[in-house]
């Protein structure tokens, strides 16, 4: 988060904001600690429905879409680093890409809809498919678990939760809320469904300037 600090700071003077939405089920007590040691000074939310995530199909964090001036999302949903390494773990890699995101953010920023990276409505429609039927069941699933837990039924809870994972094991976001709930087991978890992946972490982002949006 504090990449993201700086680059409010740069671009904040040209007509353009920041709302950063943290999804957790744990609200306040377990979101706001990461906007307090970021310093965040750009708009904050904390979303314990995980309605943000529901409606913009981020399925990992952190995840990113650019909103124009008159409300209309211009890039959906995509890997939102401000930097770019690629991490190890188990001997296999994570890339991430933030380089190039907060590079094509500056230039639409700059140049607007003359921006290469803005998206065709062609372009756009071909990389927001629909939700299937086991990806919204998964969704309404999952927010059966969070409202279980929340109400201290444990056991209905992680019925729910399990259910989600299996209809969308590819959505993070229900396997990390639930592992959050038993913290000691969380890294190892997260390591197992890892080095079990058959895909990267992070899809490639298709951003290049030189290919038609």
């Amino acid at each position: 988060m504090p990449g993201w600090q700086k680059v409010y700071s740069e671009l904040k003077d040209q007509n353009f904001e920041i709302v950063a939405a943290a999804q957790d089920t744990g609200g306040e007590a377990a979101a706001g600690q990461w906007y307090d040691r970021a310093k965040a000074t750009y708009t904050t939310l904390i979303d314990a429905q995980h309605a943000v995530s529901s409606a913009y199909q981020f399925v990992n964090v952190p995840m990113g879409i650019w909103i124009d001036e008159r409300g209309r999302v211009v890039r959906p949903a995509e890997p939102a680093w401000t930097e770019g390494r690629t991490d190890k773990f188990g001997g296999k890699a994570i890339v991430i890409e933030g380089d190039k995101y907060v590079a094509a953010l500056h230039d639409w920023v700059k140049n607007g809809e003359h921006s290469p990276y803005m998206l065709s409505d062609e372009e756009f429609a071909r990389r927001v498919k629909p939700r299937s039927a086991a990806e919204m069941e998964a969704d309404a699933s999952f927010k059966l678990g969070v409202w279980f837990h929340d109400n201290g039924n444990n056991e209905l809870a992680a019925k729910y939760f399990e259910h989600a994972q299996q209809l969308n094991p590819d959505d993070w976001n229900y396997h990390r809320q639930e592992w959050s709930f038993t913290p000691q087991e969380a890294g190892k978890k997260w390591m197992d469904k890892f080095q079990k992946l058959d895909k990267p972490y992070y899809p490639t982002l298709e951003i290049d300037p030189n290919k038609k949006q």
